[in-house]
């Protein structure tokens, strides 16, 4: 299969990956036939990229990071309790019954255990799923991130679930906040920039008072904008103050924003994300955790198509864990822009010589 905007994806082809809804259950299978009517409302749903399948890379497989069961819990729990934060905001109410802590570490605790079977898995654009609200995605997306680079840190299960839990309820501040300025479709006035960065705040104040909500987790919630030259928000902490857990949640939680679809842009892929963030490694993110960020990512995710610097194109097939940004490419078509009768493929970590010059993020054949 192969990974296309869906701006140039067309009726008729059909799709690779199955969609989900804003349940966490399945709302497209594999191999349904796009129509028109289906491509506008996954567009209008913010779904920006889709596999597709495609005879020349039916082999090309793309992992899952999480079961469906693990998905449709996680889903449902985010989302009940993200709403009920929000209705009890407009009815001023605030009553703390722990129910919070004890379904959150429930799906954590999934999450974590379907992590741990593939720990060394890359950080892929795998899953599409429409949504209802940006928070409860990007928190799960944030949490999932998180736990595999603390796994890759060493981090003792203890120490995930605690970061864990503050990678899923990092953002729980925004439930407060009102919700035409969490949807605003343009860029915040002063005012109203300054309301939403309450959401840090109001984050931590929430889960402080909450029974069995560890403290260092409600301090994520405090700390995740805050960044190394003290330039972050709300008290401008510099470096060491800012606690580890939270260092790592700050720098996950930009990543997401921007390779997730937002009502005022379209999502950024990968390798786009990560040249932003390596422009502020040392002053706003830890240079090391960067780096550890990049390893495991996969910048040129699977099924993208990519153009060489010998003018060919292709698509990407395979990782090298090792080297990911010298993924291994099967090259389709010559510098002409002809198919190939017979692809064949070139493996980047082996060909040094040869790199790639842009992801085709346009190409209108098949």
């Amino acid at each position: 299969m192969r990974l296309l905007p869906i701006s140039i994806c067309k009726p008729g082809m059909r799709l690779g990956k199955k969609i989900f809804n804003e349940e966490g259950l399945v709302l497209l299978a594999e191999h349904v036939e796009l129509t028109a009517k289906i491509l506008e409302r996954l567009s209008y749903h913010g779904i920006d990229f889709l596999y597709i399948n495609d005879p020349r890379t039916d082999d090309v497989v793309i992992p899952e990071l999480l079961s469906d069961k693990t998905r449709f819990a996680a889903t449902k729990v985010i989302r009940s309790h993200f709403r009920r934060l929000m209705e009890d905001s407009n009815k001023k109410k605030s009553v703390h019954t722990g129910l919070l802590s004890k379904d959150f570490k429930q799906i954590l605790g999934m999450l974590i255990d379907d992590l741990s079977e593939q720990k060394d898995a890359m950080i892929m654009l795998t899953v599409m799923q429409i949504t209802d609200h940006y928070l409860f995605q990007h928190s799960m997306n944030v949490c999932i991130y998180s736990s595999l680079l603390g796994m890759s840190s060493g981090y003792s299960r203890d120490e995930l679930m605690t970061m864990g839990l503050g990678a899923l309820l990092h953002d729980i501040g925004k439930t407060k906040i009102d919700g035409q300025i969490l949807k605003k479709p343009a860029r915040l006035t002063d005012e109203e920039f300054d309301e939403m960065k309450r959401h840090a705040v109001l984050g931590f104040q929430m889960l402080k008072d909450e029974p069995n909500i560890p403290l260092l987790s409600a301090h994520c919630a405090l700390q995740h904008h805050e960044r190394l030259d003290g330039s972050g928000y709300p008290r401008g902490l510099k470096g060491q103050d800012i606690h580890e857990y939270a260092r790592w949640i700050g720098l996950v939680d930009a990543y997401d924003a921007m390779t997730t679809h937002r009502v005022y842009r379209p999502a950024m892929l990968p390798h786009q994300v990560m040249d932003i963030l390596y422009t502020e490694a040392g002053t706003k993110f830890d240079t090391a955790k960067v780096e550890l960020f990049r390893d495991k990512i996969a910048i040129y995710p699977l099924g993208v198509t990519v153009i060489l610097n010998t003018g060919e194109s292709g698509i990407v097939v395979d990782l090298n864990a090792s080297y990911p940004h010298r993924p291994v490419v099967r090259v389709l078509q010559n510098e002409a822009g002809e198919d190939l009768p017979v692809p064949y493929e070139i493996d980047l970590s082996k060909r040094l010589n040869i790199l790639i010059r842009a992801v085709n993020e346009f190409e209108e054949s098949m």
